[in-house]
């Protein structure tokens, strides 16, 4: 089929609530979100953060002033799961990314087409706005053969001629790079592929958890990585480690050095603790991403 490389929709930011999700935001970047709204359906709200090249990031959290549905479904971006509740009762995570597929190509008839590889497109509102939007009927994080876990796509398509993007406020920060981390990173980059996404993400293999990092470029320059990958943490955890027995050892030469200098012997200068201790990192930078980001690949399976 003819080939149509998809583009970045959004990046989502899950939340125990907006409230949370908010302080986040202006935490990272040092700018507030806009109105978003409910979306009925699902029993979640929303804010948004535009970003540069039509493109944003969506906050979202369980809505508690939603009225209840006579046959709930499962809410989208596994804001049911209770292991996703573990890990935002920490704090506001990064946990998936939504692909845009642009008329004429119809989405709806791509799902039909590939119903093993896409799920179900369900219709959502917002206010005025309409779209449809890939959500496996459980509520999950899309997958390809048991393997997603936020780092392969929802798939969007809109139904407003209006993207949000060209309605909120300009905020001058730019996505430098967005890299997911996966045990089964061969399935999950076969599965980009396929969806005509692999230019808008790297895939890394992981020995710890998946995990979304996405790096930012702000306005002055400066950039900000937000997203904590399994290999960051295990780097910053083994640094604090030999950063402590560095210093119990520094303690001890302490200890010993005046008894030797009583003995005659010459006395050793003692290290510094500061010497030896690895500094702990304070997050890992997203890789940037590869030549492919301008040279979509040639072949996807999409409706032409």
């Amino acid at each position: 089929m003819t080939s149509h490389a998809l583009k970045l929709d959004h990046l989502v930011i899950a939340a125990r609530s907006l409230e949370e999700g908010e302080r986040f935001v202006v935490a990272k970047f040092g700018v507030a979100t806009a109105g978003g709204g409910a979306h009925p359906l699902m029993r979640t709200h929303n804010r948004l953060l535009n970003l540069w090249g039509g493109a944003y990031i969506e906050v979202i959290a369980i809505d508690p002033g939603a009225l209840p549905a006579d046959t709930p479904r499962a809410r989208l971006y596994a804001l049911d799961d209770p292991a996703l509740q573990r890990r935002i009762a920490d704090g506001p995570q990064l946990v998936h990314w939504v692909a845009r597929v642009d008329r004429p190509r119809s989405l709806g008839r791509w799902q039909a087409q590939y119903r093993e590889r896409i799920a179900p497109v369900v219709p959502m509102t917002r206010g005025s706005n309409t779209w449809g939007l890939t959500v496996p009927d459980d509520g999950a994080f899309p997958s390809w053969q048991g393997a997603g876990d936020g780092i392969v796509p929802s798939l969007i398509q809109w139904g407003t001629p209006l993207h949000p993007s060209t309605v909120l406020p300009e905020t001058g920060i730019a996505l430098r790079s967005l890299t997911g981390f996966h045990p089964q990173a061969e399935i999950v980059a076969e599965q980009l592929a396929w969806l005509g996404v692999e230019h808008l993400m790297r895939v890394e293999t992981t020995v710890g958890a998946p995990a979304i990092v996405a790096e930012f470029e702000l306005p002055d320059g400066s950039v900000v990585t937000m997203g904590e990958s399994a290999e960051s943490v295990v780097a910053a955890r083994r640094a604090e480690a030999e950063a402590g027995e560095a210093a119990k050892k520094a303690r001890r030469r302490v200890k010993v050095q005046p008894q030797a200098h009583l003995a005659g012997q010459p006395q050793e200068e003692a290290e510094s603790p500061a010497a030896e201790a690895v500094s702990r990192p304070d997050s890992r930078t997203a890789s940037e991403p590869s030549d492919d980001a301008t040279n979509p690949p040639a072949t996807t399976h999409q409706p032409e």
